[in-house]
């Protein structure tokens, strides 16, 4: 037999106060610092207010290549890898034209022979392989980022693994952005709407992209920055595929334009981070 609910008279009251002071539980130990979540749009960061400073170790990020103290203020030069649609290609390039983003696309390598040659940006197809047998080899490709004075290394959707003699040329200078929260539903195998298809059937509650630098392997370099985008109990994978879309182009953007700016910076074990823009004190 169920207990009647008390009338709304007599129900204990709650305070609305959004902060009520609380005394503490004995032996509890109070916390140096809390998580506030704000919400963005479809997405939710997570900020840590009054965080302890971390000791880094590099505030460049092409430091451990021997770096470029010359160039540390000019217009950093892009070469952006693309194989789907190019949406994250425009919304880097449209940025740098605007000014937002502190460098210029000076090549776009595509495994698409077909990708459209606009804005006058030079076109590299690479691999070459049956389909594309004007396709450059590795060697070649080199040599293209090089002619170009390539400083950074951006991957917008381009599906093959990047050779590790490219890795090697461009040490922590390569980014990529994956349409899921890393580690999860990465590796080979795991692109476009196949990521989404596993995060639904998988009964995750949050999704959203993550950029990171590139090494080797598919998606196990180090991660420099992720959005998080609640999965809803009514979702389908190209609703939710939608909702990360969104965020990537906002977040790629931001690290990019920290990349090009020399605010990332590298903790003592390894983990990169990104200064704000407006206070140097505050990491994102």
């Amino acid at each position: 037999m169920e207990a009647a609910a008390a009338p709304p008279s007599l129900r204990p009251r709650r305070s609305l106060s959004t902060n009520p002071a609380r005394a503490p539980r004995p032996g509890s130990i109070p916390r140096p610092w809390g998580l506030a979540a704000h919400r963005q749009g479809s997405a939710v960061r997570c900020e840590l207010p009054r965080r302890p400073a971390p000791r880094l170790l590099r505030a460049s990020a092409t430091a451990e290549g021997g770096g470029d103290a010359a160039g540390a203020g000019r217009r950093k030069r892009l070469a952006v890898f693309v194989s789907g649609g190019g949406s994250n290609f425009r919304a880097i390039h449209e940025p740098a034209l605007a000014g937002a983003v502190r460098g210029d696309v000076v090549a776009l390598v595509t495994d698409k022979p077909e990708y459209a040659r606009s804005n006058g940006i030079p076109v590299v197809v690479f691999p070459k392989s049956k389909s594309a047998p004007e396709g450059v080899s590795v060697p070649e490709l080199l040599h293209t980022l090089r002619e170009h004075e390539v400083d950074f290394v951006l991957l917008a959707g381009y599906l093959k693994l990047i050779p590790a003699e490219l890795v090697r040329e461009y040490p922590r200078s390569i980014l990529n952005i994956h349409p899921s929260l890393l580690p999860a539903f990465g590796g080979k195998g795991y692109y476009g709407l196949k990521v989404h298809k596993a995060v639904v059937a998988s009964g995750a509650r949050y999704s959203g992209p993550t950029v990171h630098f590139v090494d080797e392997h598919y998606d196990t370099g180090k991660t420099l920055a992720q959005r998080v985008v609640p999965v809803f109990a009514d979702d389908t994978p190209e609703l939710l595929a939608a909702r990360v879309l969104h965020e990537e182009h906002q977040v790629y953007v931001e690290a990019v334009a920290a990349l090009c700016e020399d605010r990332i910076v590298w903790r003592e074990d390894g983990v990169p981070l990104i200064k704000s823009r407006l206070n140097p004190d505050v990491y994102l």
